[in-house]
């Protein structure tokens, strides 16, 4: 273990989960595997290895998916509110271990150890609204138009649900699947992202604990793990309904193409591009705020992260002078020293794009207002710390049009009304957050209007990051269409029948049709 895994017990709380230096990578509930290749975690905080896992073999694959069949005849019989019952216990656990399973996110994924409690705090939010919505899983009645008989919908659990997760929130997407799909009777196979593995092994652990005391079949819960090929075997099975992936635009179109050519159903979590317009009539110290947890928050690796910032240009100078004071405060370094605002990113290919960026805006015409660049010396020996980056831009500029996956915010400048201001934020391909920061009820209606935000989230005086469990999350456009989370997300992951019942000795056909025998 290296000092800091030393000072901050990582290696205790790594006992606390269950996991070894050497892990098996593939389990059915209780049952683990680790017949595949070795797979080593390596932390962004100091560049340590933390512990291995074994990726998933075809051989393990067709255990998985067969154990999981026979769990999902059982589970799907089960009443709901006793599926309820799971899931509560399941977020019992939680909370009991939620200090180190917060920590080992904070390490194995660099976001600050406030971030990681947040996470594990998100996965007891979600299990909290599955328990209630697992006595809440209800159709609708509707009238007949032939007489004597009864028409209403009801919903049906899919099968098996395939989970695919990214490495930013390496366990709170799997907990918004995989809560609401066990209410709805669904067995779940994860996939955490090859990046983060052991954050997966430790949930498995957990919920493999209350399967077991609670005598339920092997296959509610299946991990898998490995890269892109692991995927491929999920994506492409028919015996799995389902796919929920969450990553990079170009990663759900393979998932969409290959789901959809077996006519599958996928629920697609991708890039963002999220912008905060500022008017005349915000509130600047409240933008700055928005702004900057926003654009640096996870070391600008959210999904929801703000990467523009469309400023009206009567008040542009004074956002931009605010915003350069403010990031002059951060403090960046181990996210484990809550004295940190800001942590590593996930690895050296992806300083290698950040990188990328800076220099391609720059060769576009852009302005850089605060310098990037990669951090070195003590407590940096890693990598993959660094500097928060500002730049003056244009929206049409194409790295602009695109998202990079660090922390580098771009500032460009509106003028005349709201409306302006809009056309800049929809005029990239992606849809997933926005916000609006103004004390003008004209420009936040216009906002949050059919004309306004073509986004999936449009908030009013608060960022683009930070999404509440209840309401559903998701995007349009390239981020997918997909919806997860709150609000009525759980129907996704059920089929929908509707049902005809005549209590007559007639048999009248719809729409007046005569047939006579």
């Amino acid at each position: 273990m290296s000092q800091v895994a030393e000072k901050y017990n990582i290696a205790e709380e790594l006992v606390h989960l269950k996991i070894q230096q050497h892990n098996p990578g593939t389990a059915t509930g209780n049952e683990w595997f680790g017949a595949g290749e070795r797979i080593t975690s390596y932390s962004p905080v100091d560049g340590a290895p933390i512990a291995s896992v074994t990726t998933t073999t075809q051989e393990e694959y067709e255990k998985v998916v067969a154990t999981a069949a026979a769990a999902f005849k059982v589970w799907r019989t089960t009443p709901a509110p006793q599926r309820g019952e799971i899931v509560r216990q399941f977020s019992d656990k939680l909370r009991e271990f939620k200090a180190p399973l917060g920590k080992l996110v904070s390490y194995e994924m660099g976001k600050s150890f406030q971030e990681g409690l947040g996470e594990v705090q998100e996965m007891i939010d979600i299990c909290d609204f599955a328990v209630g919505l697992s006595r809440q899983l209800h159709g609708l009645t509707m009238h007949s138009e032939r007489p004597g008989h009864r028409m209403y919908e009801q919903y049906h659990p899919l099968g098996i649900v395939g989970i695919i997760s990214a490495f930013n929130f390496p366990v709170a997407v799997w907990s918004w699947n995989t809560a609401l799909a066990w209410i709805c009777g669904d067995v779940c196979i994860w996939k955490p992202s090859e990046k983060t593995p052991l954050t997966g092994v430790a949930c498995q652990q957990l919920i493999a604990e209350v399967l077991k005391k609670n005598n339920l079949p092997e296959g509610i819960s299946c991990l898998i793990n490995g890269g892109a090929e692991v995927g491929a075997m999920m994506t492409a099975d028919k015996r799995v309904p389902l796919i929920s992936a969450t990553g990079s635009t170009r990663m759900g179109k393979k998932v969409a193409s290959v789901v959809g050519e077996r006519l599958g159903k996928s629920l697609l979590e991708l890039g963002g591009n999220n912008a905060i317009i500022v008017t005349p009539d915000a509130d600047i110290k409240m933008t700055v705020i928005g702004a900057v947890f926003g654009a640096v928050g996870t070391a600008g690796q959210r999904c929801t992260s703000t990467r523009r910032l469309i400023v009206h240009e009567d008040v542009y100078d004074t956002v931009k002078d605010a915003l350069v004071a403010a990031y002059g405060q951060l403090k960046i370094g181990n996210p484990l020293d809550q004295n940190n605002h800001v942590g590593p990113i996930i690895d050296t290919d992806a300083v290698q794009m950040y990188l990328d960026a800076l220099e391609k805006v720059k060769a576009e015409g852009g302005n850089i207002l605060v310098e990037g660049g990669v951090l070195e010396g003590e407590g940096y020996e890693s990598g993959c710390y660094v500097q928060p980056a500002i730049a003056e831009a244009e929206n049409h500029y194409e790295i602009v049009q695109h998202e990079t996956f660090a922390p580098i915010l771009y500032l460009m400048k509106y003028s005349g009304d709201v409306s302006n201001a809009l056309e800049q934020q929809n005029g990239v391909a992606q849809g997933l957050s926005s916000a609006i920061m103004t004390n003008n009820l004209r420009e936040a209606e216009r906002f949050l209007s059919h004309e306004g935000s073509d986004c999936g989230i449009a908030n009013v005086n608060i960022g683009t990051s930070g999404a509440e469990i209840g309401g559903a999350f998701g995007g349009e456009k390239e981020t997918g269409g997909g919806r997860e989370s709150g609000s009525d997300a759980w129907k996704v992951y059920m089929r929908r029948q509707t049902n005809t019942i005549n209590y007559t000795t007639e048999l009248p056909l719809a729409q007046g049709i005569k047939f006579d025998l």
